[in-house]
């Protein structure tokens, strides 16, 4: 965690119900986010016998502000879990705001609802264990195994097994080789946010080092709650007094502290037989520190790879070479925006609010979103209601409705 949090309980399995899990799957996905999720419900239908498993319940700990593009909740069959729609980006500097009109609109959601809606998508199966890493010296029996070139991984109610093994469990890259990835030495932003009841019509952004010399403040409405937070690309920078400045500045009492580090460097798709996606593998932005849509992106693509293996199309090899070449042709896009977030806490203050307001034009932010939305375009996910022959009506209403005021 960023910063000191009322953590949730764990939702493990207690008792007569903490069953071994000694077993052998085609496929076993560690972490049941938004990674790990798509990545099961692309894999549905398959046959493939799809293990997933985390240390907490589905939907039970919610670490982001939780807001994506509405299109690609829409595309994803994701609209219920809408909380609140927003066509416009209010950026506030100590030397003047500027209201961005944007060419596409923005959602909050509800985590918990969204990752069952994800999960509602699936035929796999769950099980909480934590992931403790790649088993050493332990070794299935040859009945147990389904493949020779299996991974087994450690958890703490026994060893898994599969040859196709995702580790979509964070930043930490459990499944990796190593411990050189640790705060606040390796590239991780630190991030805090509170959750008090409350409404706005705006989404808002605070670029001010009253509250963080290099980052960013945040208000993001959730329909009755307002999500108000500060995000250091600093990782040595301690947020939480400058979280409870902003919020009680916005005359509200911080509560539900929840926070996290958030890589914000590209790292390999794929290491030592395992594959990596959402944070695990650096897919979240820099600058923005947007890492929900590039989850459900870099996991589509793999989903889809090693559904190409289970269903005989390709070796784990071959899917491996595609998804870290997929993987890697995003590198530079990403370089550029750490480029951006690097250079912002350089700029006086003095100019950065007028350039703020330059850049509020029609032309440069009709410009500069479109390319932003553009690295993980919502058009790369398969239209799920119509793929699912499901009812479109009023989800797609409300989709190209750019309202801004709450749902």
């Amino acid at each position: 965690m960023a910063e000191s949090a009322a953590m949730p309980v764990r939702a493990t399995k207690r008792g007569d119900e903490r069953t071994p899990l000694d077993a052998s799957h085609d496929v076993l996905i560690c972490g049941a986010s938004f990674a790990g999720l798509v990545i099961a419900r692309e894999l549905s239908g398959s046959g493939a016998d799809v293990m997933i498993i985390d240390r907490y319940e589905i939907g039970e700990r919610q670490t982001s502000a939780c807001g994506i593009p509405t299109e690609w909740m829409r595309r994803l069959g994701l609209m219920d879990c809408e909380r609140q729609r927003f066509d416009t980006l209010v950026m506030h500097t100590p030397h003047g705001d500027a209201r961005y009109k944007l060419p596409w609109t923005f959602s909050t959601f509800d985590y918990r609802e969204m990752c069952e809606l994800l999960w509602d998508g699936c035929d796999a199966r769950f099980e909480t264990a934590k992931v403790n890493g790649r088993a050493v010296g332990a070794f299935l029996s040859d009945s147990e195994r389904k493949a020779p070139s299996e991974i087994a991984i450690e958890t703490d109610r026994g060893v898994i097994a599969a040859p196709l093994v995702v580790d979509a469990l964070g930043w930490r890259r459990i499944l990796g080789p190593g411990d050189g990835y640790q705060p606040p030495d390796a590239p991780l932003s630190r991030g805090l946010e509170v959750h008090p009841a409350g409404a706005s019509e705006d989404l808002e952004i605070w670029i001010d080092r009253r509250y963080v010399p290099a980052g960013y403040g945040w208000s993001f409405p959730a329909r009755d709650e307002l999500r108000i937070g500060i995000g250091s690309f600093d990782p040595r920078f301690h947020v939480k007094d400058t979280t409870v400045l902003l919020t009680e500045e916005l005359g509200k009492e911080p509560n539900e502290y929840q926070g996290n580090w958030i890589p914000h460097k590209l790292r390999k798709a794929t290491e030592g037989g395992v594959f990596f996606a959402g944070d695990s593998a650096g897919h979240c932005l820099p600058l923005s520190a947007e890492g929900i849509r590039t989850a459900l992106y870099f996991g589509i693509a793999l989903g889809r790879e090693l559904r190409g293996v289970v269903e005989g199309r390709q070796s784990r090899e071959q899917a491996a070479a595609a998804y870290a070449e997929f993987n890697d042709s995003h590198e530079w896009k990403f370089k550029w925006m750490l480029r951006v977030q690097k250079l912002i806490p350089r700029i006086p203050p003095r100019i950065l609010g007028p350039a703020i307001r330059l850049m509020g034009s029609k032309r440069f932010v009709e410009w500069s979103f479109r390319h932003y939305l553009n690295i993980a375009p919502p058009e790369f996910a398969d239209d799920y209601m119509r793929k699912t022959g499901a009812a479109v009506g009023a989800s797609e209403e409300l989709a190209q409705a750019p309202s801004a005021s709450p749902m």
